[in-house]
């Protein structure tokens, strides 16, 4: 009797699966809706020689998009940053953008230096991908898919120089300034010379040969005694923070910052990083930016996302860098808009994305540089840049924004 039983509600058992079963099949439940994601992908610098103010850089960039995310994305659509450590090498770097290129919705990959971008453009290109790069002159003299952080290399040098004759008139000196010119042996340091050379024969200013270091140099007297040796007034001092307040360091201590006024291009000294270590020896110097720097990056409301998400404090953070990272996003997301202007999401692609960067021309960039310039011919972020002076260990800004001259188009390329 036993084993009737058992065998009887073995079987109701069966029965009751297979109507589960059949009825799970009859009545499918709805899919799970896919989010809708777009990435962005940095090839930056978090161990080599650009660190020191690179990761600032990437901190907001993920910042910017992690908020951006918050609110809901680009109408609907969330970006997904990715950040990777290719210590400033070209042979990492292009390995990285093998990795990824295939990442579904790819739409911008960012290189933090020259060589790198130079070896990812065209790859980049032939992938539909746009790409971006410091400020090599390569695709503002022949526009292809890769965009500029700012002016040209060139271009800033020209509007240096004219910044250097105005103050040397302005001190009651006669003629004209010789002006000197270190930085590291990297392409970027070569850069300034491909028509902002062409620009100084131009204006009939005396510039000396430039004056290249290993990366890694811990000693920059026999470059800066050369730069005495050929009467130099003014020094532009190229490299990433803190190099180039190493090299004032040099200065300082020979007595050159006497009488040689040095200018620091682009990336430092930092109030957090340079000027910092050697507050003496930064004291007067003056640097060129293409994106707010200093007293006026800290004051950003863009820099409440670095309160926000990092909770780190303030005076310990590289700010022009971080509003430089925060524009890369920025960028990114006016692009993003208008490409959806074009196409739907399952058409999005890097053709899209493309032209809705080209469209930005004249688009304002909250205070923190001057109106975009992309359009269907010109790839520099902007014209404009900036001039500081330190003082009392604080960048402040001794100019409003400074429109560069084309110096691109004087070279033969």
């Amino acid at each position: 009797m036993m084993r009737k039983n058992e065998t009887m509600w073995g079987l109701i058992t069966a029965l009751l699966m297979f109507a589960i079963l059949l009825g799970a099949c009859a009545a499918p439940t709805k899919p799970l809706p896919v989010e809708k994601q777009v990435t962005y992908l940095s090839l930056a610098d978090y161990t080599g020689p650009c660190a020191g103010l690179a990761v600032a850089s990437d901190w907001a960039c993920a910042d910017y998009f992690r908020q951006l995310n918050e609110k809901g994305g680009v109408e609907g659509i969330k970006v997904n940053f990715v950040g990777i450590d290719t210590r400033y090498d070209a042979a990492r770097s292009l390995s990285a953008y093998k990795r990824y290129r295939t990442t579904p919705k790819l739409l911008f990959v960012n290189a933090y230096g020259t060589h790198m971008g130079q070896v990812i453009a065209p790859l980049a290109r032939q992938d539909g991908i746009s790409s971006a790069t410091p400020f090599d002159a390569t695709s503002v003299a022949n526009p292809d898919m890769a965009f500029l952080w700012g002016p040209a290399y060139a271009d800033q040098f020209g509007a240096i120089c004219n910044w250097m004759i105005d103050d040397w008139k302005a001190k009651g000196k006669s003629g004209l300034p010789v002006i000197g010119y270190v930085s590291w042996d990297a392409a970027a340091s070569k850069e300034p010379w491909l028509g902002g050379k062409e620009y100084m024969d131009k204006v009939g200013i005396t510039v000396l040969p430039y004056e290249l270091y290993p990366i890694g140099t811990l000693d920059f007297t026999p470059y800066l005694n050369r730069l005495v040796d050929g009467g130099a007034n003014y020094a532009i001092v190229g490299g990433v923070d803190p190099v180039g307040s190493l090299v004032i360091r040099d200065a300082y201590k020979l007595g050159l910052t006497k009488d040689i006024q040095f200018v620091v291009f682009i990336f430092g000294p930092d109030e957090a990083v340079g000027i910092k270590l050697h507050p003496e020896a930064c004291e007067g110097a003056v640097q060129f930016s293409p994106w707010i720097v200093g007293v006026e990056a800290r004051a950003h409301p863009w820099i409440q996302l670095f309160v926000k998400y990092r909770g780190g404090k303030l005076e310990d953070l590289p700010a022009g860098m971080y509003i430089n990272g925060c524009l890369f996003a920025y960028r990114f997301e006016q692009g993003l808009k208008r490409a959806l202007k074009d196409v739907t999401y399952d058409k999005l692609d890097g053709l899209a994305m493309f032209a809705g960067l080209k469209r930005l021309t004249g688009i304002d960039q909250q205070g923190a540089a001057g109106p975009i310039a992309f359009s269907e011919t010109e790839r520099r972020a902007t014209w404009d840049i900036k001039a500081y002076r330190t003082v009392g260990g604080k960048n402040i800004p001794i100019s409003g924004w400074i429109r560069c001259p084309d110096c691109v188009s004087l070279h033969k390329w």
